[in-house]
Parts: C-alpha cells; sequence; structure tokens
C-alpha cells in the first residue's frame, strides 16, 4: 500500500512516477453579501516533475484552487486531500482540523513555491537578496552557484544587484519564477505568471520555466486564461465548469480535461 492508502501503481502511471498531491471530493464553500460561492473538486492530482494546467473564464475559482492547493485556504470538512513527498504522507484535512498552522506552514514553507500574478518580489530586497531568502528560511546549503546560474539560463544575471522596482514586467515575473524554485520545493504554484507580458515573452518564460522545474523534478500547477499557452505543454489540464441554481448560489466544477 502507497501513503495514499491504496495498492502500489503500475509503472508509468502518475503515482508510479512520485505522486505528491491528491484530492478527492473537496469542496470549498464562501458565504459572500451577493450570495454563495461553492468550488468543487471530485478529482485532482499531481506527480513529481508534471506540468498542471489550470483554466478558465474569470471568476470560475481558478485563484481559490491555487490558494487551497497552497495551505491558504482551509477547504470544507470531508473529502481527501493528501500531500506526500517523503513517502509518509501527510493528511491535509487533518491538519486542518487540528487547526495544526506550525504543520501546515512547515509545508508551506519547504515544500512549496508560489508566483503571483504582480511576480512579489519583497521591494525592499535586491533580486539576488529575494533568491536567496527562501533556502535561507530553510537552511539550505550550497545553493548559491546553483541560483547564480539558473539566474543566467533565464537572462536575469545582470539584475541581481538591482531593486525589483527598477525591472520590466517579464524581468520582475522571473525573478519570481527563480526565486519560487530556488529551495527546490516539490510543488510551484504560479498564478497567472505571465499575464504581463506579450505573447512571444510568455512562450519563452514558460519554456524556461517547465525546464528548470523538470531538472529538479518540481511539479507546477499554472493557473492561466490562456489555454493556448499551455495546450501543447502539460501533461494534465484541468478547467471548469459554471452552474448556478439561482442568482446567489453559484457552483463552480474543476475537471480534468485532457
Amino acid at each position: 500500500m502507497n501513503p495514499f492508502g491504496e495498492p502500489t501503481p503500475r509503472t508509468g502511471s502518475a503515482a508510479s512516477r512520485g505522486r505528491i498531491l491528491r484530492l478527492r471530493d473537496i469542496a470549498l464553500t464562501r458565504i459572500q453579501p451577493d450570495g454563495r460561492f461553492e468550488l468543487r473538486v471530485p478529482a485532482f492530482e499531481v506527480a513529481r516533475g508534471e506540468f498542471i494546467a489550470v483554466t478558465g473564464e474569470s471568476g470560475c475559482g481558478k485563484s481559490t484552487l491555487l490558494d487551497m492547493l497552497a495551505l491558504v485556504l482551509r477547504p470544507d470538512p470531508g473529502g481527501r486531500f493528501l500531500f506526500d513527498v517523503d513517502g509518509a504522507g501527510q493528511d491535509i484535512g487533518a491538519l486542518w482540523e487540528h487547526d495544526d498552522e506550525p504543520g501546515l506552514a512547515a509545508i508551506r514553507r519547504a515544500r512549496l513555491g508560489y508566483v503571483p500574478q504582480s511576480g512579489g518580489l519583497l521591494p525592499f530586497l535586491r533580486v539576488r537578496a529575494n533568491l536567496y531568502l527562501p533556502p535561507r528560511l530553510n537552511r539550505q546549503r550550497g545553493y548559491r552557484e546553483r541560483i547564480e546560474r539558473q539566474a543566467s539560463e533565464l537572462g536575469i544575471d545582470g539584475l541581481l544587484d538591482r531593486l525589483p522596482s527598477t525591472l520590466s514586467g517579464g524581468q520582475r515575473q522571473r525573478a519570481a519564477i527563480l526565486r519560487a524554485i530556488a529551495h527546490q520545493p516539490a510543488l510551484v504554484l504560479a498564478d497567472e505568471p505571465t499575464a504581463a507580458v506579450d505573447a512571444a515573452r510568455a512562450r519563452h518564460i514558460m519554456a524556461s520555466f517547465q525546464e528548470l522545474a523538470r531538472r529538479q523534478r518540481t511539479a507546477i500547477v499554472l493557473v492561466t486564461h490562456d489555454e493556448q499557452l499551455v495546450a501543447d505543454a502539460c501533461d494534465r489540464h484541468y478547467g471548469f465548469s459554471v452552474t448556478a441554481s439561482d442568482e446567489r448560489h453559484v457552483v463552480s466544477t474543476c475537471r480534468r480535461l485532457a
């Protein structure tokens, strides 16, 4: 049996490549002034080194899903939310149930990377210090040479001593991507990371992002409204179907498309 309580998978399946995240029958309900919004996730899984695309129109719940995967938003009770990197398997639902914030924070710090739409670099730190911050927080060693090399591959090695405010939108996004993988996390979550750049630059950034992550066997879950950007590159593709029983009750369901 694997950490997910299932028989050992066949060679070639997602789990045999090192499945690290699995959601089953998860829901998250938000009560808002204008009504009730429900996000439902019947099935969602991520394996080591995979590139998972999540697409949909504005307001369908893409960012809500990402924040739930980032362990920031607490799902409703029930379902299965499992995270496994080292074979031990961690029941995220149980951590939420017991209000184990230290346990959740430890996973966020060591196992997850995040690329927000705005880049999210700390404005008072130079780019180099921003990139060094995640491995320093995790007390890692020997990261400087690797990060300097990756900065060169992303074309930002000449920007390391500058403040984020002096960078272009594309430069900030490349720095944010590198910061997200600097501590070699198991999973990187990216929220529209190429929204601020043109199509050609977006494709270049995506290719570089995927290559760096693949070398580290880091999985990527990327949220975007641009299906063309990810259609031919992703290992799996999830989307949303939205239904409304009335104007005040909207249900958005995330399902695998391909």
